[in-house]
């Protein structure tokens, strides 16, 4: 009846296979750095009638799983646009979802924080659940104090540039570099920190190297 009148059906349903192709359309366009095809898509399943809420919690993990600290402020923005979507409800929430798909789909790109999620939780199954080192360890009675509980602990705020260069992995764990940040945005920045941060405490455990 909508086609005799004129107005197109538009195809999608709330568990089906169009309703996945048509997210993973918005999310692939949005990893693409394509913003028209994502607002595209973003209008084709609200126009649909689908959840702005749902809609929302995928900008939400794209924000940190795809964009990460490549741009810090993915993640509340995105969060935000949720909040906002939760609370004023359709058809205003459209477009605190449209800003959000725009800043993302133009944000620079990093999956770096989520990959190195992954190379932590391979460890884990690896090694198992190691010796914490003693110095990390609380020590909340006198008894764990005498059994070198939080000895050595140096609070890296006394130091004079924030830093102190201990090893707080587990040693069954050695010296893994899980996080591998990018060039991207504002994670070439973090990268370069933490491979000075590395590079001290390669030099700590071993001065003439």
């Amino acid at each position: 009846m909508q086609e005799a009148a004129g107005k197109r059906l538009l195809l999608h349903d709330r568990d089906r296979e169009e309703h996945y192709n048509v997210v993973s359309a918005l999310i692939k366009s949005l990893r693409a750095s394509d913003p028209d095809a994502a607002l595209y898509y973003l209008a084709r399943m609200l126009e649909a009638g689908e959840d702005p809420l749902f809609v929302a919690r995928r900008l939400v993990i794209f924000a940190s799983e795809d964009v990460g600290n490549a741009e810090p402020a993915a993640l509340p923005l995105a969060t935000s646009a949720f909040l906002a979507s939760e609370r004023i409800g359709m058809p205003e929430a459209r477009i605190p979802l449209a800003q959000a798909v725009t800043f993302l789909a133009c944000a620079p790109k990093s999956n770096a924080a989520y990959a190195a999620l992954g190379r932590a939780t391979e460890a884990l199954h690896r090694h198992g659940s190691a010796p914490i080192p003693l110095h990390l360890r609380n020590a909340p009675s006198a008894l764990l104090h005498e059994l070198g509980y939080g000895r050595g602990y140096r609070y890296p705020h006394d130091e004079e540039d924030g830093f102190v260069p201990d090893r707080n992995l587990p040693e069954a764990v050695g010296d893994a570099e899980f996080y591998q940040p990018t060039r991207e945005g504002a994670e070439r920045d973090i990268g370069a920190r933490l491979a000075d941060w590395r590079a001290r405490r390669r030099r700590d455990r071993d001065p003439s190297g």
